[in-house]
């Protein structure tokens, strides 16, 4: 596989996913799919209450589609795609259910746990039966361990971490949706150097389907793409991270979703212990906004920041 397949890929991606934008955000606000948001958060965000969301749909079909074309079917051709739709369906009734049921928490913490826990199972039932590589590297060295049994462990806590940070991060018009190109644009380099083919195409057919997205989605969003979207996002960036044998540099490539991540460990642990606050809001994002930042200058800074990290994580990947 070349460079030619992956631009074909990506291109295609993208096509459908803004082809697919017309025919969704219609729908979506006829059926009253609209976006609530939170009454603690930013005052400039009340006037998107009620936008369509549930738009992670149209970023799961556009890539699917893609990649059923481009890709050849093998273990990791099923392995992508179950970590993708699955945690994507576990995100599709979180959406649901708060939007139709009017439960502001969605799915019970216990069936979003099961949820995870089931596709993280079926993943590694996967790479067991791959006989794939229990051993971790090192970023930037030649260093590895094998971890046995326990990977499997590191597999799923993967998973759970992944899918937690992207949905934080998913908090603005066009965060995710661009940081997410950046860092799935890191992975299909790293792909096509590792010789993961299928890991290659479906990171292409995500950077296609999130910038075709991004049409609508930036600033100021016509639709948001909700957990459906983030937790598939998630889990498809976890599987290639495991896939192309790079499970340390994840945290390194995706290093806005960890910081974002963290900082909502930070907020919460602060808070619960000494009854301060270290942000003014959590995650990161929301702290720069009500320190007096445009939502579109958080937005591309971060998007910088996406691109630094990606950057670093490639440098790190070459010289391991």
């Amino acid at each position: 596989m070349d460079y030619t397949s992956i631009f074909w890929t990506l291109g295609v991606s993208f096509v459908l996913s803004v082809l697919f934008g017309p025919l969704f955000i219609p729908l979506l606000r006829r059926l009253k799919f609209g976006q609530q948001v939170r009454d603690d958060g930013p005052e400039s965000h009340l006037k998107k209450s009620g936008t369509p969301t549930m738009g992670g749909i149209i970023i799961l079909v556009a890539l699917t589609l893609a990649f059923l074309k481009f890709a050849d079917q093998g273990p990791e051709y099923w392995a992508l795609l179950i970590a993708c739709l699955g945690f994507g369906l576990v995100g599709f009734l979180d959406d649901y259910i708060k939007i139709v049921f009017k439960r502001s928490l969605g799915l019970t913490a216990k069936q979003k746990l099961f949820g995870q826990l089931l596709f993280s199972a079926i993943f590694c039932f996967i790479l067991y039966q791959m006989d794939h590589s229990t051993s971790v590297g090192v970023p930037g060295t030649d260093w590895s361990v094998d971890l046995g049994w326990s990977y499997y462990l590191l597999v799923v806590i993967m998973f759970m971490g992944s899918t937690n940070a992207v949905n934080f991060t998913d908090g603005l018009d066009g965060l995710l949706s661009g940081t997410s190109a950046l860092a799935f644009g890191a992975f299909a380099i790293i792909a096509l150097e590792a010789t993961q083919p299928q890991a290659a195409v479906f990171s292409a057919a995500v950077v296609g389907a999130v910038l075709g997205f991004l049409v609508y989605n930036a600033h100021p969003a016509k639709i948001f793409m909700g957990d459906t979207g983030s937790l598939g996002l998630g889990g498809g960036i976890a599987a290639v991270a495991i896939l192309t044998k790079t499970e340390l540099l994840l945290v390194v490539i995706g290093g806005v979703f960890v910081l974002e991540m963290l900082s909502v460990i930070i907020q919460v642990a602060s808070f619960k212990t000494r009854g301060k606050r270290v942000f003014k809001m959590s995650p990161i994002h929301h702290h720069y906004e009500l320190s007096g930042w445009s939502e579109w200058r958080v937005v591309t800074t971060f998007w910088f920041a996406g691109l630094l990290f990606a950057g670093i994580g490639l440098l790190l990947y070459k010289v391991s």
